[in-house]
C-alpha cells in the first residue's frame, strides 16, 4: 500500500472485520482514498474493535440480518443443538482436571470477565509450578469435552442420517479435525493443508465424490460451497463471529435446498456456557 496508496480514489475492503488487525489495518491507514466500502457477514469482533472499523472506514450504511435473507438470497435453515452425556471415565477426568485448572484461577484472583485475564493466566502458568500443572488440566479438561466418546458416536450417526448429503465438520482445532479423520476416513483440510491438497479436496466434495470434509477454522469463511447443507460443530471458540460464519457456510442458496447445522456439546462441561454465549445472536433466535 505504501506504493499504490495514493493512486485510488475508491478501496473497497472484503472481509473488512479483519482490518483492525495491527498489522492488516495499515492498508487502510495508508491508503488517501476518500471513498471507502467495506463488507462483511459478521462486523462483531471480541476484542471490542468495531470502533477501529469505523474509524478507518466510515459507519455502517446498510446492514441485514441472515434470518432476513433466508428462503431468498440464502437457503431456508435449522439450527439443532445436541447434549452428548461424558462416560463416567471422562466425566472423572474431566471433573478432576476442571478442579485443577479453576482452584489455580481463584488462588491467582484472575477474573475472565476482564479482557487481559488471558494473558494474566498465561503469564502466571509460565512462571509457576501449581501454573503449569493448572495449564495442562486446563487443556485435558477441553480435550475430554472435545472428543468424548459419545460425540463420536452421534458424528456417525449424523453421517448415516445424512448420508445423501454434503457436510462438513467443524473443529475448535487440529488434533481433533485429524482424529475425526483418521476415525472415520474422511479428507480433512486444516491450515497446513497444501494449497493443492485443499483446492482438490473442495473439488471432489462439489462434485460429491468426497460426502464429507473435516475442518479447523479455515473453512469458516471465504469458500464457496453452495453443495453444502449439513454442518456438525464438534468444538468451537466462544465467539459469536465464528459460529455465524460456520451456519454461512451451508446457507449458499440452491433449488430444493434445507440447511441444518447441528451444534454438538459435552453435557455438564464448559462448552454448555460457550455454546450460550456464541449462540447470542439474532440468526439463532
Amino acid at each position: 500500500m505504501e506504493f499504490i496508496g495514493n493512486k485510488f480514489g475508491l478501496i473497497i475492503f472484503d472481509e473488512c472485520h479483519h482490518l483492525p488487525g495491527p498489522t492488516i489495518r495499515t492498508a487502510a491507514s495508508m491508503s488517501i482514498a476518500p471513498y471507502r466500502l467495506g463488507l462483511t457477514a459478521t462486523p462483531e469482533r471480541e476484542d471490542g474493535g468495531e470502533s477501529i472499523l469505523y474509524t478507518l472506514i466510515g459507519p455502517p450504511v446498510y446492514e441485514i440480518y441472515i434470518d432476513e435473507l433466508k428462503g431468498n438470497i440464502l437457503a431456508p435453515y435449522i439450527t439443532e443443538q445436541i447434549f452428548i452425556s461424558l462416560e463416567p471415565e471422562e466425566e472423572k477426568r474431566y471433573s478432576e482436571s476442571r478442579q485443577i485448572y479453576t482452584d489455580f484461577i481463584r488462588k491467582a484472583g484472575i477474573d475472565f470477565r476482564n479482557r487481559n485475564a488471558w494473558q494474566q493466566f498465561i503469564i502466571k502458568t509460565s512462571t509457576d509450578q501449581d501454573g503449569r500443572r493448572a495449564f495442562t488440566a486446563y487443556l485435558e479438561q477441553k480435550n475430554i469435552a472435545r472428543t468424548a466418546v459419545n460425540k463420536f458416536k452421534m458424528i456417525w450417526e449424523l453421517i448415516n442420517q445424512h448420508k445423501d448429503e454434503r457436510i462438513i465438520i467443524f473443529t475448535a482445532d487440529n488434533s481433533t479435525a485429524y482424529k475425526i479423520g483418521n476415525t472415520f476416513f474422511l479428507p480433512v483440510i486444516t491450515h497446513k493443508t497444501k494449497l493443492t491438497e485443499r483446492k482438490l479436496f473442495l473439488e471432489k466434495f462439489r462434485s460429491g465424490e468426497y460426502p464429507v470434509l473435516v475442518t479447523s477454522r479455515v473453512l469458516n469463511e471465504g469458500v464457496d460451497v453452495p453443495e453444502a447443507t449439513v454442518g456438525i460443530v464438534v468444538s468451537g471458540s466462544a465467539g459469536i463471529r465464528e459460529h455465524v460464519q460456520r451456519l454461512g457456510r451451508i446457507l449458499r442458496a440452491q433449488k430444493n435446498k434445507q440447511a441444518i447445522l447441528y451444534e454438538l456439546i459435552s453435557e455438564n462441561t464448559s462448552e454448555t456456557s460457550i455454546s450460550k454465549r456464541r449462540r447470542q445472536h439474532r440468526a439463532y433466535e
